[in-house]
């Protein structure tokens, strides 16, 4: 199981990720986000970072009615979210290699 500490920092660069290859609203959002396995996201913990990316106009949102219900805020990439999709991606690559370039050579020193 991934820790909550370990989550917060790339939540939101996953959440992007997911925006950005349609327009979708938070309980999608939180079955996309299970279907690649992040099981414990909930609802509660993805609309506080969606709330935060339209703040920092990384997101629009619209209202749109719904088959089931009240209407659905769907949420769509800006150009800003994009640019920050791309850092995102590049921090984690590169974050990524450091990691295992660590335990890669820390096991060889090891040995």
């Amino acid at each position: 199981m991934i820790s909550s500490q370990m989550l917060k920092g790339v939540l939101e660069g996953c959440i992007l990720k997911i925006i950005s290859s349609k327009q979708t609203y938070g309980y999608e959002i939180s079955e996309e986000l299970k279907k690649y396995g992040f099981e414990k996201i909930s609802e509660g913990t993805i609309y506080p970072i969606l709330l935060r990316l339209e703040k920092n106009n990384c997101i629009i949102a619209e209202y749109r009615d719904s088959p089931n219900g009240p209407k659905r805020k769907y949420f769509s990439i800006t150009p800003i979210g994009i640019k920050e999709l791309q850092a995102f991606l590049l921090s984690w690559k590169e974050l990524y290699n450091a990691i295992n370039m660590l335990f890669e050579m820390g096991d060889k020193e090891n040995e």
